[in-house]
């Protein structure tokens, strides 16, 4: 029986076991950190395999600084951590489908790789701008000794927490630069094929971040680079200029895959004529029963039906009836559409309508057309909102100004408009997520549109300054004004929607409350001993010395998580508890999956979770008092349920 991990996955041998897929003869082995064996690559012959000329030592265009190597093996380096359910600090846990998970966004990226993989529509992210006075992340890189050398005093034991990063630290660009790409690297994965990213910048950092995306997300993937107008009147701090707008640097993952983006549409049916400025001789098939005639029901007999410049041959008869074709016919000419676009067409149910003989086919898009997005958000254009509205929008939910530079409702409520108009169902992320402004846009544009949007807001539990009115009004860190906001603004969201309800008209249908509800979630180390975590360190002797595997403060909810994440499963999956013979078992989305972890497992109980034949079934090891027991529990699966996969952590 397997056992599970309990770790997030290596991307660098993942990478080398595709690389050796195309050239396994550049596999080779070398020694880890432990002296241990490890396939590796060999770079000099992947080079010469790829080009007769070797870069290195020439000139060439290259975008790097000091600590680039480190932040690139970050990203792909395994953690031994997980999330741990938090039900009390959430809101409506059954039936909801949102997320807030406090911790690293690093750590949070990695342990959502298998769980949101392509899964995420839309992400959005405020991170800090590097202006002098704000604080970063740093990460506890691995280095090798000279850059150890190097940077020695920059980093000390403790990984992972907030630094003030000023102008006088001599790599006060190389620091940001190298708390972002992994992040970005990380968040890249979790991209739908036709998904976009958001990120708020200014000035100080705007160009590293164009160059760190360009490389991640590749530069004919730059959607563009909004300017908000974040200020209703300019700020002259500046020497030159008063400054008025922060950029929105837009990415999609794949610009071949992409829509256009749009907050608004036509009102007016465009028509397109089918014969308008052909490409030579060409058939179209129009299907039966689709094409609106403007002229008297009867037979249309095969003819040539050009007229000047317009070259139309009926290549069959045409019987119309009710002012539709009876039959698909042909038609012959200089057409400007494609066989391909009159089928995708037909599949949208817009309109294709002839008017006269001779035949014109004209196309007219039903419900208007997709005006794309201006790049300036404005007052002048979408009646932006400023950061003084969204100061203002803090003060009226909380009574208090509680958080520094909030972004305004609005400018998310547009942006996530403008790329989930036609997939009302979409997840959107933002692990930068300080006040939730994310997240109330999300519920926001729920309750306007009918949506079911999904989000997943991370954010580290920073501790608000004693001298903060946030902390004056009880909140100990950012994360506690997160979820309250959501609290509030949900509450608020869906009690409109119970007015706007009450005074409906006749004939109105009425509004369905919005998912307000969220799981919140914690990262903590792994819910596995250390001892555990890789037993071929140990003799059969020690293992089997120990009494359990797992940490004694777990509880089943943290182990259940733990599953979900390493079996890649999403974490707002709908969870029933039951009880077989007195034995909890955990019910995950209709038999997805089914966990028990008591210690003693009957015979009968494994034998009626096999009868459900779920996908998946997880047991903890120690539930079976012999090796004998799981060969047992192995044979029951295989006689009830072959098709389920059966671990143990």
């Amino acid at each position: 029986m397997d056992k599970m991990k309990q770790e997030t996955a290596d991307l660098t041998q993942e990478n080398i076991a595709r690389i050796g897929e195309l050239f396994p003869n550049v596999i080779t082995e070398m020694k880890d950190e432990k002296g241990k064996l490890k396939k590796g690559i060999n770079f000099n012959l992947l080079k010469q395999l790829l080009s007769g000329d070797v870069v290195d030592g020439e000139e060439c265009y290259d975008f790097t600084w000091v600590g680039k190597k480190a932040s690139i093996v970050e990203a792909n380096t395994p953690i031994r951590k997980t999330l741990r359910p938090c039900i009390e600090e959430s809101k409506n846990w059954e039936t909801t489908e949102n997320l807030y998970i406090e911790g690293d966004n690093l750590d949070v990226l990695k342990l959502l790789q298998e769980s949101y993989l392509n899964s995420v529509k839309m992400i959005y992210i405020d991170p800090p701008y590097n202006t002098g006075k704000d604080f970063i992340y740093k990460d506890k890189f691995i280095m090798d000794k000279k850059e150890y050398e190097e940077q020695i005093g920059m980093y000390d034991e403790v990984g992972n927490h907030l630094f003030q990063n000023t102008e006088t630290n001599g790599r006060f660009h190389s620091d940001w630069c190298s708390m972002m790409y992994p992040r970005l690297k990380l968040a890249r994965s979790l991209l739908t094929e036709d998904g976009v990213i958001f990120i708020s910048i200014d000035d100080n950092e705007v160009h590293n971040l164009r160059k760190i995306c360009d490389e991640i997300f590749g530069e004919s993937n730059f959607v563009t680079e909004f300017a908000w107008e974040k200020k209703k009147k300019p700020s002259f701090l500046h020497k030159n200029v008063g400054k008025l707008n922060d950029y929105i640097l837009c990415y999609v993952k794949n610009s071949l895959a992409s829509h256009p983006f749009s907050v608004e549409t036509t009102t007016e049916r465009k028509k397109y004529p089918f014969n308008n400025a052909g490409n030579g001789l060409a058939t179209l098939t129009f299907p039966a029963r689709y094409v609106k005639f403007n002229m008297p029901d009867g037979i249309v007999e095969p003819q040539d039906m050009s007229e000047g410049a317009i070259v139309t041959q009926l290549l069959d008869t045409v019987q119309i009836d009710g002012g539709y074709n009876v039959n698909s016919f042909r038609l012959e000419g200089e057409w400007r559409y494609s066989q391909a676009k009159l089928d995708a067409i037909v599949k949208n149910s817009e309109e294709i309508v002839i008017s006269k003989v001779p035949f014109r086919p004209n196309h007219i898009k039903v419900g208007g057309e997709i005006k794309k997005m201006k790049n300036v958000l404005s007052p002048i254009h979408y009646q932006m909102e400023t950061n003084e509205d969204a100061t203002q929008q803090l003060v009226a939910l909380f009574g208090a100004d509680l958080f520094d530079n909030p972004k305004p409702v609005k400018l998310l409520n547009y942006l996530i408009r403008a790329v989930t108009y036609a997939t009302k169902d979409a997840m959107i992320l933002d692990f930068f997520s300080g006040s939730a402004t994310t997240a109330h846009a999300v519920m926001q544009l729920n309750a306007e549109d009918g949506g079911n949007r999904k989000f997943i807001m991370v954010q580290l539990p920073e501790p608000c300054d004693e001298k903060s009115e946030a902390f004056k009004a009880g909140y100990k860190n950012i994360c506690e004004i997160g979820k309250e906001r959501i609290r509030r603004a949900g509450d608020k969201i869906n009690k409109e929607i119970e007015e706007s309800n009450r005074q409906l008209k006749l004939g109105e249908e009425p509004k369905k409350p919005v998912d307000i509800g969220f799981r919140v979630l914690k990262v903590d180390s792994t819910n596995m001993k250390d001892v555990f975590y890789a037993p071929s360190e140990y003799t059969q002797k020690t293992l089997t010395d120990q009494i359990s595997n797992i940490k004694d403060d777990r509880t089943d909810l943290d182990l259940l998580y733990g599953v979900l994440l390493e079996w890649g499963l999403p974490l707002s999956m709908k969870h029933e508890i039951e009880e077989i013979d007195g034995i909890k078992i955990h019910i995950v989305d209709n038999d997805s999956l089914i966990a028990c972890f008591a210690e003693n497992i009957s015979e009968a109980v494994v034998r009626e979770i096999a009868k459900r034949q779920p996908l998946r079934a997880v047991f903890r090891d120690s539930s079976f008092a012999s090796s004998s027991d799981k060969i047992n529990v192995e044979e029951i699966f295989k006689l009830l349920a072959p098709n389920t996969s059966v671990k143990v952590i």
